[in-house]
């Protein structure tokens, strides 16, 4: 069973978009390599960069136009405020980038990869 209470790889499947986030304080464990493996498969789309020496989720999504990019960008606001967990986004025109990181812990935690899930069901 992983520090997050998720079995192992291939035992139980947990829906990362049906949980909802839970309180970070600084100190909090880094979601492991071996969570992150579990995760990725239930966000393929989105990838791990590293920016100044923290890991971040990242996504690119398109659009038609600035309108329907903005509107994006609010649906992901209004699902970042209920859940009290923000992240970077960068609307353009046509696109909006969506990174996902928790800053207390300078890392991934798993509300990162559960904000990720709810992010693609936006769309």
């Amino acid at each position: 069973m992983s520090r997050l209470g998720f079995l192992s790889r291939g035992e139980l499947v947990i829906e990362l978009r049906e949980l909802t986030c839970e309180v970070c304080r600084i100190g909090a464990p880094q979601a492991t390599q071996d969570e992150i493996d579990d995760f990725m498969p239930q966000i393929p789309e989105w990838e791990i960069v590293v920016v100044a020496g923290e890991k971040r989720l990242v996504r690119t999504y398109q659009f038609k136009n600035f309108r329907e990019a903005l509107s994006f960008t609010n649906k992901v606001g209004e699902v970042a405020e209920t859940a009290g967990h923000h992240p970077a986004i960068l609307t353009e025109w046509g696109k909006v980038t969506v990174s996902w990181w928790t800053h207390k812990i300078k890392g991934l935690h798993l509300n990162d990869f559960v904000m990720a899930a709810k992010t693609d069901r936006l769309i």
